[in-house]
């Protein structure tokens, strides 16, 4: 049995700490609601001295109290349940503040909680930190606060950062074999190539080998230029990461690598699919919560992360402002197949235009876990093939001089 210190609520929506034993965090969940009371935290008695002194130091803030998806599904969660018992937006973020385990988090909930008491609203105390509420967040929450359902908003907001981190979560897991294996075989090939090569190379040397075989010739320079120029070698790929970065902050760069991104054979079905779920579900829950519409495809257009996207939601705005409809400017723009267009269309003929779109987008997010699950398995191979190959070419052509050594040591 351990130790786990608690807070809670009681049915009077006072706040109540305590220490109770137990085997795990779930028992002393269950007994709280057993009591009638409705548990916010639960957590060991005893911390880590040596935890606490690190994240408290001041350079090391930003590391140990960084704020996590986590912990904002979680804040959005909690306020929602707490304003929908009644409970002032004041008090319940008080509430809040004192429970979360980032102080950068902390610090900004108090600055919310000022600005709230200083006669502003909850959605100009969150447009306050946009590192944080991004603007589908805030204009979500300003909408929920006009028509006066906040708590139900807070829980849609808290479901769709809920769906967003689990794709994010999938492809991680997805591409996290494919960048280990990455890594380490080019650590190798690259140990290979400055340290192993260059000793086989004196040998040649030293037998008196004049001509070397085309293939070791090559593989030979490519380990000279490694072994010798590794500082300028280094260099070029850092220039090449600067280049890449400057030119992508433009939208016309921007909009060049997005396009050639959706063409790659095996990743660009993937990101379109992505890019096709992200639309669909955003301009759904926006719609959904009684955001304007342009103002919804305004914040669809900045969060779409996909400057093809974005191009073509610039179209649907100017349609929609003219008093046009949606789908026609989809239509023009390939990113988006004729079915999404017509399911676009029949949500504005029959004014459910946002059941539609969250049709398409739980349609594609099977597709995008369906996409994913094929890549894993593909990837794996493509990847063994390839590390053969480079392996391959190596011992090739270290071996191909090896024939003429007995005619060498005859000489």
């Amino acid at each position: 049995m351990a130790e786990f210190t608690y807070e809670a609520l009681d049915k009077g929506g006072k706040q109540v700490k305590g220490v109770i034993e137990a085997a795990n965090e779930e028992q002393i969940v269950e007994r709280l609601r057993g009591m009638g009371y409705y548990p916010l935290k639960v957590r060991p008695h005893k911390k880590s001295a040596a935890s606490a002194d690190l994240s408290a130091l001041p350079l090391l803030k930003y590391v140990f109290h960084r704020i996590t998806a986590k912990q904002l599904m979680t804040f959005t969660r909690q306020l929602a349940t707490l304003i929908d018992a009644g409970l002032p937006i004041v008090r319940s973020l008080g509430i809040l503040r004192e429970q979360v385990e980032s102080v950068i988090f902390a610090d900004k909930i108090q600055d919310m909680i000022d600005t709230i008491e200083g006669g502003g609203s909850l959605s100009e105390a969150l447009a306050r930190h946009p590192r944080v509420f991004d603007n589908l967040y805030v204009n979500m929450v300003r909408a929920g606060e006009i028509g006066g359902v906040l708590e139900v908003v807070l829980n849609k907001v808290a479901e769709f950062l809920e769906k967003r981190q689990a794709l994010k979560g999938k492809i991680k897991s997805a591409m996290m074999y494919p960048v280990v294996v990455s890594v380490l075989a080019g650590g190798i090939v690259t140990f290979i190539m400055v340290y192993i090569i260059p000793a086989f190379r004196d040998i040649f040397e030293q037998l008196g080998a004049e001509e070397l075989p085309y293939l070791t010739e090559v593989l030979i320079q490519i380990s000279n230029i490694l072994a010798q120029q590794t500082i300028w070698v280094i260099l070029g790929i850092v220039l090449i990461f600067v280049i890449y970065g400057q030119i992508n902050r433009t939208r016309n760069g921007k909009y060049v690598f997005d396009r050639i991104k959706l063409k790659i054979l095996i990743f660009g079905p993937l990101l379109q699919k992505i890019a096709i779920t992200r639309f669909a579900s955003t301009l759904a829950t926006l719609i959904h919560s009684g955001v304007p519409i342009l103002q919804a495809l305004d914040i669809v257009r900045d969060s779409s992360g996909n400057e093809v996207v974005a191009r073509a939601m610039d179209d649907v705005y100017n349609s929609v402002r003219d008093g046009d409809t949606i789908h026609e400017p989809l239509a023009r723009c390939y990113v988006f197949p004729p079915l999404v267009v017509h399911m676009v269309a029949v949500g504005e003929e029959t004014g459910a235009i946002d059941q539609m779109l969250n049709k398409v987008a739980e349609a594609y997010e099977r597709e995008v876990d369906d996409t994913v699950n094929a890549l894993a398995s593909i990837i794996e191979p493509l990847l063994i093939v390839l590390l053969g190959a480079i392996v391959g070419f190596i011992v090739i052509a270290l071996y191909l001089p090896l024939f003429n050594i007995p005619q060498l040591i005859g000489e």
